[in-house]
């Protein structure tokens, strides 16, 4: 399988299948589609996955389909919502009998950063999880989210020219963010007593900065000193308040992210073990091997031959 790095303003094909289609220089693009399952499902199984630098949105109103992120296989039916991180693999499978209805929007990085709203501060929803990209809603949420989509539509459309119209867009933008961690399920944070003073702001800060240089320094970096170090706390400091505000520690939200670039590499990239293992900043092969199969059971050439 091929894949294709996109930027956000290269999903142009999108246009093809889009009953509504817009976009906003290079910061998103927005669409709703309607596809009939008889003409997608002629192509050839095995067609290229796309890795998109930015945060993918599915919003599914009608019909089913199947798509595989990062190796894992989903399945999206009506009133679900998919959200894909930045630079997940995607690749769309077979499209059930139905016509499949949906909105899809893809953000980029940039304009998340504008809108004062990092993609992990999703980081206390399900929105977030790795091993959970798809969210069961009501009718009544799903109806919701959609509006939110249509406002956003319509500003980029209707304003073309308008002075406010990248501020109104930030906003809409924000709110339908905002608005799906409000859906998703929350987490009971148990403060401890020597944080009762320390607002709790300062807390999500850090565990959203904390991701953000995982996501930047993972292919190098793996201790927790180092990511402590990075935002001038203890490394014992960042491991409490990580495991009380996602429900995992530090430690393991970094082997999350290493463990999956090496699932990508390998299985994606065509490099052989010992090429993923410098990419990844192992000292050797061998360190790289126990360590993969210390955390998934299996040995690289295993993983590649599964």
């Amino acid at each position: 399988m091929n894949i294709r790095q996109l930027e956000i303003h290269q999903l142009t094909d999108i246009k093809n299948i889009a009953t509504k289609y817009s976009n906003l220089d290079e910061d998103y693009v927005l669409s709703r589609i309607n596809i009939d399952p008889k003409e997608i499902n002629k192509k050839p199984s095995g067609k290229e996955a796309i890795r998109i630098n930015g945060l993918t949105l599915i919003l599914c109103l009608k019909g089913n389909f199947s798509v595989d992120i990062n190796i894992d296989q989903y399945d999206v039916a009506a009133n679900t919502i998919l959200v894909a991180g930045p630079n997940s693999i995607i690749n769309f499978n077979k499209i059930e009998p139905d016509t499949l209805e949906a909105y899809t929007l893809f953000v980029s990085l940039n304009f998340l950063k504008d809108v004062n709203l990092d993609i992990n501060a999703l980081s206390t929803t399900n929105f977030s999880n790795q091993k959970k990209h798809i969210t069961s809603l009501s009718d009544e949420e799903t109806t919701h989210l959609k509006k939110y989509l249509d406002l956003i539509y319509l500003n980029t459309t209707n304003n073309s020219n308008h002075i406010y119209k990248k501020n109104i867009a930030r906003c809409l933008m924000a709110s339908l963010l905002y608005q799906m961690m409000q859906f998703g399920p929350s987490r009971n944070i148990e403060e401890d007593d020597d944080d009762v003073a320390q607002p709790q702001s300062r807390r999500m800060n850090y565990v959203r900065d904390f991701m953000a240089l995982v996501q930047k320094y993972h292919s190098k970096e793996r201790s927790v000193g180092f990511y402590a170090g990075k935002l001038f706390i203890s490394p014992k400091y960042l491991s409490l308040i990580i495991k009380d505000s996602t429900g995992r520690s530090a430690a393991e939200w970094i082997d999350e992210f290493v463990i999956l670039e090496a699932k990508n590499l390998l299985r994606f990239s065509g490099k052989n073990i010992q090429q993923v293992a410098y990419e990844l900043n192992f000292t050797n092969q061998s360190s790289f091997g126990k360590y993969f199969k210390h955390l998934t059971g299996m040995s690289p050439s295993e993983f590649q031959r599964s």
